[in-house]
This record gives C-alpha cells, structure tokens and sequence, in this order.
C-alpha cells in the first residue's frame, strides 16, 4: 500500500492501481470516452488526462499508476481546458448526435458544439451489408473499443481492425470485407461497448 493526494484527499491504495482507480475508491469521477471497465484502458482519447504535481504534461489516468507521494490534480483549470477542447474537437469532425455520454460531457464542460464548425466533417458510406446491424462510421470517433472486445479483450473473432491514417483513420474489417465474409460470429458485443451509436442492432434502426 503507498499514499498519494487527489485533489488534497489522501488516499491509500495499491501500488498496482492507476490513478483513475484510486479516484473512484475516495468518490471522485474522473469522465472518459475510450475507457471501458470491461476492456484494457487503451489510453486513446485523452479525456481522463489529470495534473501531476513535477509532471511536463498531462497524464492519461486509466493507464498511470499511482506512487508513492502522488500529488493529482483531476480537474485543474489546465485539465478542464484540455477535455473541453477534446470535446469540441470530436463535435467539429464527428456527427455525435447519438453519443449521449459525450453530449452529457460537453453540457457540464461547457464545450461549444459549433466552436470548430469550419472543420470538415468525417463522412464514411453506411455500411449495410449483414442482417444483424448496420455501420454507420461517419458517427465514429475510432475509440476502438469495437476492436477491443472482438479481439483478445472478450470474443477472440478478431473480424474488426483500424484501418487509414490521420483524418482517414477508421474502424473497418480486414482487407475491407464485408462482415459475412469475415471471422465475425455477430455477437453483439460491439454494439454493446460503442458509445456514439456508430454500430446499431437492425431493430433498434427500423
């Protein structure tokens, strides 16, 4: 066991735990986009960034562990300006309209929706080609939780990958098939862990 102080809180906890971990065990929530308890922490989005105190930059909270002595700052001005930012930036390139969590985020950040509105927008063709569940990548922020629990994670199909570099990059299928035509068993445990309805049951879409 080692001591740390999160926002003047001293806390005691494992030495193995992150430090988003030892938040939640003195009740304090640090907000995520890639994070999901089920899955290994990616460390993509950089939403649960906080302050370390000696530390040059900000640090991923899911996959920092803690030390001994840690002194963490979880929403510093510093930290607020950066997931604010983050969260403007996905709404000036991504349609978040069914992204409930990320839309709760902006409300209580203050995020400006429109604030980069002179971005493009990603806009990928909806894909349609099983009878199980439609993709529609154009709502995606390539948190990559989808690939996460096909692979290794859970379901070990690996049907789903990342595909495209900068602005392109996005979830696609190996060789860019068509799902019937790859590993995938239709599970559903992709659906289940997409936080902006980029990936849809067919009846919930009728």
């Amino acid at each position: 066991m080692i001591g740390l102080f999160i926002d003047d809180i001293e806390v005691e906890c494992d030495e193995e735990m992150t430090i988003m971990k030892a938040a939640e065990s003195v009740g304090i929530e640090i907000p995520t986009i890639c994070y999901h308890e089920k899955l290994t922490p990616p460390g993509l989005c950089r939403q649960c960034v906080v302050e370390v105190e000696g530390a040059r930059v900000l640090l991923p909270s899911c996959v920092t562990k803690v030390r001994e002595g840690m002194k963490v700052k979880t929403n510093s001005p510093r930290v607020q300006r950066v997931r604010k930012t983050i969260l403007e930036m996905l709404a000036g390139s991504t349609d978040l309209s069914n992204a409930q969590g990320l839309q709760e985020q902006m409300k209580e950040s203050g995020a400006d929706s429109k604030r980069f509105d002179n971005s493009e927008k990603r806009v990928f063709p909806i894909k349609d080609d099983n009878p199980f569940y439609i993709r529609d990548y154009s709502k995606c922020i390539v948190c990559e939780r989808c690939v996460q629990v096909c692979s290794e994670d859970i379901q070990f199909s690996y049907a789903l990958t990342t595909s495209g570099r900068g602005y392109e990059n996005r979830i696609s299928t190996y060789y860019d098939k068509e799902l019937p035509q790859t590993s995938c068993v239709f599970c559903g445990n992709c659906i289940d862990v997409c936080p902006t309805g980029a990936l849809i049951a067919r009846k919930e879409s009728l």
